[in-house]
Parts: structure tokens; C-alpha cells; sequence
């Protein structure tokens, strides 16, 4: 089969790899749609030493099942593996499995390809009708989902009248901004540097979008909830900032490791610092059904490219040309 391979830093190659074959308990998808993810960009720059090349890289994928029992069905594939025997695993909370595995990181290899191997639990199956370009949307939107109801528990589970922050203009922030609608917030502003993808939110579903310190964005100590979906030492200062007493910050991004948060302004006014990584298996079905329902909105902020010419997407997003929160790799099935 086809596949999108990490080869070395900045260089992604199109090229022949083995077919998948499904485990016990798995089964075969032929890919339709699959989106190219921060934690993508960040190993193909090399500053990712989980995910080595060469490898497949992507794991924010749909498609159709094929051979076997469900032969046909459509689904949108939740990427994590878990052991299904921990503690966390017995909580519903997969997601801090101690054993957990990603396709897109060894041993499972990732979804810019033809096929991918994934086990029954991980698959939610799309209805007809619903864009298997949109299902793929499930992943990245459930990591805002998540943190939005984490963040939204810590304020007592109601965020109308809450004023709330995203942090990044990305497909992670636009889908904490939409799941933040979803779950009842009305005040929602966006926080993106990027002049040409700050006015392509403009227009995604009527959200107001700000350049950071702008005159027009959110006063420092105005927040309740704020979500950084970028996760440098500038946006958790911002967030820092941002927050009010009693406020909370979900972090999502992983930028960089360290810096940036004002600890003792956090300790003197109480506010709330939640890392959030991923979603729950819970969260993902959630965030599904909501993609499915509408509820999300029309989701056609996206732009679609062939996977055959991955290497281009990603140099044009290294470039900050793209105004797209998210481009979709679409695999050439060979008949």
C-alpha cells in the first residue's frame, strides 16, 4: 500500500509499505480522510524523539471497514490503544493508561496511508450521510472536548454567563471553541497571532478572533475559563494573565516544556491549572455525536489535499501560509 512516511527531518516521503494485518479483535480500515495534527508537525521537524523515522505519521483518521463481519461500515477511528486492565482503564480514563499506545508513535504505525490495523472499541461507526472528511475531525475536536468539561466541572458544570479564552487558532483551539458552544458557553473569544488564519475564524461560526494584546481582546483578569491550545511559555503567561480569581486554565498544547505561568499570582487568587491530555473514550464518543448531530456547526473550515503531496502541506504550514485550521490528507485507493 500508499503511505505518507517519515524519512528524516523535514522530509516526509510518499512510498510503498506493508498492509496492516489486523490482531485478534481488530479490523482493517481503508482510509478516507486523515488530518495532519501538531504532534505531526512537531516530529517532522524533528523535536519529537517519540516517533523516529522512518514512520507513518497521522492519527486523526476516518474510513471504511474492510473484510470481515462489519465489511462496509463507516467509522472514525479513536487512535489510543489502551491495556483495558489498569486502574485508569477500569475508571474510563484510557487516556493515562500507563500502557497506552497511539498509532503514529512505534509500535503502531499512523494513518497517512492506505490502511490502518485498529481494535473494534477504538471504532465509532459514521452514519450515512455524515462526511467522512468531517468524522475525521472527531480526534482533534475531543481534545477540546475534554478539557472543556474538565474546565466546566470546576466551575460547578454551568458556563452560560462565563466568559471563556481559546488560545490558538489551530484545529485544538477551534475545537475547544466549538465544544465550548456545545456545552453551553456564550462568551467565547479566540486568541490568534496568525493575521491570515485570524480572518478565516472570523468566519467560522461567528466567533469572535483577536491578535494577542489587542485592543479589541479580552482584559487581563476578565476569564473564567480559559483553554491554551498552544502550550508555550508566552500563551500560559497570557493564560496566567487572562484568568480572573477564581478562573481556571486547560492546557492542552505542548509547545515547549517549561516557563511562563505565574504561580504565585495563581496561589494568591485560586486559580485552577488542569493539564488535559487527549480525551476519554467517553469524550470521544461524545465529541462524535455531536459532529454527527450538528452540533458543532458545519465544519467546512477545513482544506483537503492528496496525500500523495503531504510534504507540501506541512512545508506550507511550517510557513504559516495556510489559513485553513486544519488540512485533511486524502489517500488514492488503488483499484
Amino acid at each position: 500500500m500508499k503511505a505518507l512516511v517519515y524519512t528524516d527531518v523535514e522530509q516526509l516521503t510518499y512510498q510503498d509499505r506493508p498492509m496492516p494485518v489486523p490482531a485478534n479483535g481488530e479490523h482493517l480500515i481503508r482510509i478516507e480522510a486523515s488530518g495532519i495534527c501538531g504532534s505531526d508537525m512537531h516530529a517532522f521537524l524533528g523535536h519529537d524523539a517519540r516517533r523516529p523515522a522512518p514512520l507513518t505519521l497521522g492519527h486523526e483518521a476516518a474510513g471504511v471497514i474492510v473484510g470481515g463481519a462489519r465489511d462496509g461500515d463507516r467509522v472514525t477511528i479513536n487512535p489510543l490503544v489502551a491495556c483495558q486492565t489498569c486502574e485508569f482503564c477500569a475508571t474510563g480514563r484510557e487516556n493515562l493508561c500507563p500502557n497506552r499506545q497511539i498509532i503514529s508513535m512505534p509500535p503502531r504505525e499512523g494513518a497517512f496511508a492506505a490502511y490502518v490495523a485498529m481494535p473494534e472499541r477504538n471504532l465509532v461507526t459514521v452514519p450515512d450521510g455524515v462526511d467522512l472528511r468531517h468524522a475525521a475531525l472527531a480526534e482533534p475536536i475531543a481534545c477540546g472536548w475534554h478539557a472543556v468539561r474538565l474546565g466546566r466541572a470546576v466551575l460547578g458544570g454551568d458556563l452560560s454567563g462565563r466568559r471563556c479564552v481559546v488560545i490558538g487558532g489551530g484545529a485544538i483551539g477551534v475545537g475547544a471553541a466549538l465544544s465550548l458552544r456545545a456545552q453551553g458557553a456564550t462568551d467565547i473569544s479566540l486568541i490568534e497571532p496568525n493575521d491570515l488564519r485570524r480572518a478565516r475564524l472570523e468566519e467560522v461560526d461567528g466567533f469572535s478572533a483577536h491578535a494577542p494584546g489587542a485592543p479589541d481582546a479580552p482584559a487581563d483578569g476578565s476569564a473564567d475559563l480559559i483553554v491554551d491550545g498552544v502550550g508555550y511559555a508566552a500563551t500560559r503567561a497570557a493564560a496566567s494573565a487572562l484568568a480572573k480569581p477564581g478562573g481556571v486554565i486547560a492546557h492542552i498544547g505542548l509547545g515547549e516544556d517549561t516557563g511562563g505561568l505565574d504561580v504565585r499570582r495563581m496561589t494568591l487568587q485560586e486559580i485552577t491549572f488542569i493539564g488535559t491530555y487527549t480525551y476519554t473514550p467517553q469524550d470521544f464518543r461524545e465529541t462524535a455525536a455531536a459532529i454527527f448531530d450538528g452540533s458543532l456547526g458545519t465544519l467546512d473550515w477545513i482544506e483537503t489535499r492528496p496525500l500523495a503531496v503531504g510534504q507540501q502541506a506541512f512545508q506550507d504550514i511550517r510557513s504559516g501560509v495556510v489559513a485553513a485550521p486544519k488540512i485533511i490528507l486524502i489517500p488514492e485507493h488503488e483499484e
